[in-house]
C-alpha cells in the first residue's frame, strides 16, 4: 500500500503564516534604487498588492506573484488555496486576472499523482476566475510550495490602491478573521472535520464577487488581507492615506473555534511578527488579548478591506451580502491626530 503523506507534515510553516515580516522586508528593500518609469503607476516602492504598469490610456497591466507552503494536506485544495490566494492581490487592485504561470517547489521523492493534484487545483481556480495558466517553472526542494505568478488588466483611471482611503470613508471587509490560527490548530489536529471544511471553503473562495461588487462604487481604497493580519493590512492604508483608521471590534467576524483555539494558546509564529511590526501603532484599548491576537493573526487567502464612500456604503453593504463569505462593516477612517494610526474600539 502506497503511503499517505500529509503535505502539511512537509513544511515549517503553513499558507501565508510563510511570509516575510512586514518590517523585515521594509528593511530588505530599504536603499533599492527606484528607476522612474511615468507609466509604472504603482512599484514595489508603494506597499501595495501588485505592480500596476500603464499601456495606454485605457489599459494598465497588474502583476502580482504568491506562492507558500502546503495549508492542507489534500493536493487538490491545497493548489486551490495557493491559487485562489495568489488571484486577489489583482482583485484588490480593481483588475481581472487574466494570465497566470506556475510557480512550484516539489520534492524529488513526491508522488507524480501529488504533483498533478496540486496543478489540477491551480488551474480549476484560475479557469473559475477566467483566466488561463500558460506555462510557469518548476524546482525540486524539501519543503513543497505552490503559487502563481498572475498578470490582469484595469483601467488606468480605476485602480485602486491601499493608499487612497478618505477621512470618513466606511471599512467594510469581505471574509471572517481567525484562518492563521485556525490552520495552526488543524495542522496540530484541535479541530473537528466541520471546522477544517469550513476553513478550505473561505479559503478558496476567490474575492472575484467582491471585486464586481465594489467597482461599480465609490471605492477610495482597498487592499486583501493576507500574511500582514488585518491590522497590518489596515496600518499600511492608514500610513499610505495619511490617515488613520477606527475598528469597531464587535462589528468584525472571527472565526469562533479560532478565538476559543487562540484563548487556548495555540497561535502561528507570523502572529507574532505581525504583532512586532504594527502593535506600536495600534491603540487596543480594553480589547481582550486573544482578540487582539485574530486581529494580528495572518489569513491565507483572507477577504478585501475596502474603503469606501459614506453615502456609498449601504449599498455596497446589500450588494456583497449574498456574494461574499461575510460582509462586515467594521470601521471608519478618521483624522490622523499624532501617536496611533488604528484604534480598537
Amino acid at each position: 500500500m502506497e503511503e499517505i503523506v500529509k503535505l502539511t507534515k512537509l513544511s515549517k510553516c503553513a499558507g501565508c503564516g510563510a511570509k516575510v515580516g512586514a518590517g523585515t522586508l521594509a528593511q530588505l528593500l530599504e536603499g533599492i534604487r527606484v528607476h522612474h518609469d511615468p507609466n509604472l503607476l504603482v512599484g514595489f516602492d508603494k506597499s501595495d498588492d501588485a505592480s500596476v504598469y500603464k499601456v495606454s490610456d485605457d489599459l494598465a497591466l497588474v502583476q502580482t506573484v504568491d506562492f507558500f507552503p502546503p495549508i492542507a494536506d489534500d493536493p487538490y485544495i491545497f493548489g486551490q488555496i495557493a491559487a485562489t490566494n495568489a488571484l486577489s492581490d489583482v482583485y484588490a487592485m480593481g483588475g481581472t486576472p487574466k494570465l497566470a504561470l506556475n510557480i512550484m517547489c516539489v520534492p524529488e521523492t513526491m508522488a507524480g499523482e501529488t504533483v498533478h493534484e496540486i496543478l489540477r487545483g491551480g488551474y480549476d481556480k484560475v479557469y473559475e476566475a477566467g483566466a488561463l495558466i500558460t506555462g510557469g517553472h518548476s524546482i525540486f526542494d524539501d519543503e513543497p510550495k505552490y503559487g502563481l505568478a498572475v498578470t490582469g488588466f484595469v483601467h488606468p483611471d480605476k485602480i485602486l490602491t491601499n493608499s487612497g482611503a478618505k477621512v470618513g470613508d466606511v471599512l467594510i471587509l469581505t471574509k471572517p478573521i481567525g484562518i492563521g490560527v485556525l490552520t495552526s490548530g488543524m495542522k496540530a489536529d484541535l479541530c473537528e472535520p466541520e471546522t477544517c471544511a469550513y476553513a478550505y471553503q473561505l479559503m478558496t473562495t476567490l474575492n472575484k464577487n467582491a471585486r464586481d461588487a465594489m467597482v461599480k462604487y465609490r471605492v477610495h481604497a482597498c487592499t486583501d488581507v493576507t500574511g500582514f493580519s488585518l491590522l497590518g493590512h489596515g496600518l499600511e492604508m492608514a500610513q499610505g492615506s495619511e490617515a488613520a483608521l477606527e475598528l469597531q471590534v464587535d462589528a468584525i467576524s472571527l472565526i469562533p473555534e479560532a478565538l476559543e483555539l487562540a484563548r487556548m494558546g495555540v497561535l502561528p509564529a507570523g502572529m507574532y511578527r505581525n504583532r512586532t511590526f504594527a502593535e506600536k501603532h495600534v491603540d487596543a484599548g480594553t480589547t481582550e488579548l486573544a482578540v487582539q491576537d485574530l486581529l494580528f493573526d495572518p489569513q491565507t487567502s483572507g477577504g478585501l478591506l475596502i474603503a469606501v464612500d459614506p453615502a456609498d456604503a449601504e449599498a455596497l453593504m446589500n450588494d456583497l451580502r449574498d456574494t461574499v463569505p461575510c460582509a462586515q462593516q467594521i470601521g471608519k477612517v478618521i483624522d490622523y491626530t499624532g501617536g496611533a494610526r488604528v484604534y480598537l474600539r
